[in-house]
């Protein structure tokens, strides 16, 4: 069974193209982080974390991207937990009546009307993000509504607004769609609902990564996000569900991160609903999700990105200092494991 503090061994085993390959896009290193425990402190520390007092870390660096990642071999080595406090489940019950449940009476509507689906009805978000920004109102409450059928209407109510609110704005052309489940995620209200935006100018991360792409095209006359599926595939990081190809992030951005590739919006329906269920059987009740969007009218790939925020009862957070400023997330879950489940 592949590991991330098996990368070498995994990496060294790719053929001379594979390994050219990755070698192109990715680099890595594997160090040992040593400590000296006082005799006081070693039962506890042995108790808690194991054999700690020498430990490997592996990092990955995307060279291309300049994303990063930290494993630690002790943190990526325990089980994926597969509980969830299901204190949740009073708190979802408790919140029953709030403007969601409401939404013709309770929440604003854009200037251009609402878009409604069978699954799910736009209003206008009342503390905008931007001057184009609706929000996707469930129709049922519990925020853990993805099926395959609510996930595709999901994207079609946003895909009818980014629509409408191009036509009242044309200008406004870079579209982005978002989802945060329950506040650990930033969500406000624990009512199920997606977000999404249309601007006159991209925003950062999604433009930051159409230039990396550009680039990569005139350096290497190839394809970025064809030849980062290549990579996770030689890998073992691969998966595909109907026809539509995603990975087990390499640099996940934090816990359990999976991406997914298509050329078609609303292809991402099955296999983000198949990712969302296999992280809720694993205990994840907080997460995000978001699409990287071609501009109106113009074909290209759709990049989804989903990933776990962890515990929403947990008094920590999930990024610190070294996600904000450092650039490089610490992640306790192997993307190894992660695929085994998807798979």
């Amino acid at each position: 069974m592949s590991a991330i503090w098996k990368l070498k061994e995994v990496v060294d085993d790719l053929s001379a193209p594979e390994r050219a390959l990755f070698d192109r896009i990715y680099e890595f290193y594997v160090e040992e982080g040593r400590l000296v425990l006082p005799e006081g402190l070693r039962d506890w520390a042995y108790s808690r974390f194991g054999e700690c007092e020498v430990q490997k870390i592996v990092r990955v660096i995307n060279k291309i991207t300049f994303e990063s990642t930290l494993f630690n071999e002790l943190r990526a080595r325990r089980p994926i937990d597969v509980k969830a406090k299901e204190d949740i489940y009073q708190t979802i019950e408790e919140t029953k009546g709030d403007f969601f449940c409401d939404p013709l009476n309770k929440t604003p509507s854009d200037v251009f009307g609402r878009v409604e689906g069978d699954h799910a009805i736009t209003a206008s978000n009342i503390a905008k993000y931007d001057y184009l920004h609706g929000v996707i109102v469930f129709k049922k409450h519990t925020p853990f509504s993805f099926s395959k059928n609510e996930v595709r209407d999901y994207l079609k109510v946003a895909w009818n607004w980014i629509k409408r609110a191009n036509e009242f704005h044309p200008e406004s052309r870079y579209p982005f769609f978002m989802w945060n489940c329950l506040w650990k995620a930033g969500a406000s209200i624990v009512h199920g609902h997606a977000q999404v935006l249309v601007s006159k100018k991209p925003y950062g991360r999604p433009a930051f990564f159409s230039k990396i792409r550009k680039s990569y095209e005139k350096t290497f006359n190839s394809e970025y996000l064809e030849d980062l599926l290549k990579v996770h595939d030689s890998l073992g990081l691969g998966f595909e569900v109907e026809g539509v190809k995603g990975f087990a992030h390499l640099t996940p951005i934090k816990e359990k991160e999976v991406c997914i590739v298509s050329k078609d919006f609303f292809s991402l329906a099955e296999p983000i609903s198949k990712v969302l269920t296999v992280f809720y059987d694993l205990g994840v009740r907080s997460f995000n999700v978001a699409v990287y969007m071609p501009p109106i009218s113009e074909e290209d790939f759709y990049l989804a990105r989903i990933v776990d925020r962890g515990d929403p009862y947990a008094r920590t957070v999930d990024i610190g200092g070294m996600e904000l400023y450092g650039g490089t997330p610490v992640v306790a879950s192997d993307p190894f494991k992660v695929v085994e489940f998807l798979k």
